[in-house]
């Protein structure tokens, strides 16, 4: 146990934004819990954001698996939304080109598992369903005979890349140097592209490591140029630094591999038990390879994992003082940073561990633990993993524009830091 005191109690400001009507909730996730394992990704380019360039031919894939024996009738929609992921209230018609339905019809089933599963994969733009504008979109998953219901639903975008963007990230901060922040300066390379008014009509979006930074929506440029706009020297532009995303892998279920203590069969299949984690922020920074919170399906002996990786029940413990007024989540892409009943922890009186036990695909982790309080604040890692100003995080920046009279946000340009 670290020398913390017994007690955590966890505090997270709520980030204000402007009066608006209820949000709908647009964030990757699953809503039936016989589907797992989400992806979205750039088809063949594991490590960048989910966004591609209009009219060209790189695409969008995202794959799930639903647990059991039997296919399901799975059709899906798009919804064009802005760059606060609200619905736009387009026409079908003024944003594809095609219906706005179709069927999911690439499934197989999963090979030599002891849990049996199908795996689906949709594309975009696929046969019968091409995005014709730019911006954020949100697809959803129904099952066909219930079409009011998603099972799921998964975000990305699609940019026009009429500006560059081009900066840095530095630890040198307005904060502080070299002690818990990072800060970004960037410039919006607009060239011959018309913006009349930069400060109402342009919103920039910063994600760290795939997460949206909400601090970032109201950004605006400190100054102006012929020809681009300069960023830098913004409180929305100075970011926790975090630290390095914690590691694991169970690839195999013969053997013990990365940060996995032992595996076991149980019942129906593995589990594979994780080596205990300790509080880091109390810690000096020690430098590892990440993935950003990625996760990445693999199984040593198969030739396609997607199909050959078994499910394996995944023990996760944490020694850490319990919090008073919170709770703590285990964090990633594989839990689509939801922070909610699926990667809450509970805590163990008799161990003093916090423990969670999640059904995960064989495959190579990223993960960390994050506190979020009773008072429905944002989740923040810091408590336990600390922020340490040598961490490699990666900054994604989209740049939005709305066109006076249009009923639309474009996505004029996207760059990763």
């Amino acid at each position: 146990m670290s020398g913390f005191a017994r007690h955590i109690i966890v505090s997270v400001l709520p980030v204000l934004l402007p009066a608006m009507a209820v949000a709908e909730d647009t964030r990757t996730q699953i809503f039936d819990p016989s589907f797992k394992t989400l992806k979205v990704q750039v088809e063949g380019d594991f490590f960048s954001p989910p966004v591609i360039m209009l009219g060209t031919d790189r695409r969008i894939t995202i794959s799930f698996d639903e647990m059991g024996d039997d296919r399901s009738y799975l059709r899906y929609t798009l919804t064009h939304c802005d760059e606060r992921w609200q619905p736009s209230g387009l026409l079908d018609s003024e944003m594809l080109d095609g219906f706005n339905e179709a069927e999911v019809t690439d499934y197989s089933f999963s090979a030599n598992t002891f849990r049996h599963y199908v795996n689906y994969h949709i594309t975009i733009p696929g046969e019968g369903m091409r995005p014709l504008l730019s911006g954020n979109y949100l697809l959803r998953v129904y099952r066909e005979d219930d079409m009011e219901v998603p099972v799921l639903q998964a975000r990305f975008a699609i940019s026009e890349e009429r500006v560059g963007v081009s900066g840095s990230v530095s630890t040198i901060t307005d904060r502080g140097a070299n002690d818990m922040w990072q800060q970004l300066s960037f410039k919006v390379h607009t060239g011959e592209y018309e913006v009349r008014d930069a400060y109402g009509d342009v919103t920039v979006v910063v994600e760290q490591n795939g997460v949206e930074q909400p601090q970032s929506l109201a950004l605006k440029p400190i100054r102006m140029s012929p020809g681009s706009l300069v960023y830098e020297h913004s409180p929305g532009l100075v970011f926790p630094a975090g630290n390095e995303y914690r590691r694991f892998e169970t690839v195999r279920t013969d053997y013990a591999g990365m940060h996995v203590d032992s595996n076991a069969y149980e019942d129906d299949g593995y589990t594979a038990i994780l080596q205990t984690d300790y509080e880091r922020a109390s810690r000096p920074y020690s430098y590892d390879r990440t993935q950003q919170g990625r996760f990445k399906i693999d199984e040593y002996n198969s030739t396609d994992p997607e199909l050959g990786a078994d499910y394996v029940l995944t023990r996760f413990t944490l020694d850490f003082p319990r919090v008073m007024n919170g709770d703590v989540y285990v964090d990633g892409e594989f839990t689509h940073h939801l922070a909610d009943d699926s990667s809450r922890m509970t805590y163990n009186e008799a161990t003093g561990l916090y423990e969670l036990t999640m059904l995960l695909k064989q495959g190579s982790y990223n993960y960390r633990y994050v506190l979020k309080g009773e008072d429905a604040g944002l989740p923040t890692a810091s408590p336990v993993e600390g922020d340490k100003y040598e961490t490699q995080n990666q900054y994604t920046v989209k740049v939005f524009h709305r066109v006076p009279g249009s009923r639309y946000t474009r996505l004029i340009g996207s760059a990763t830091l």
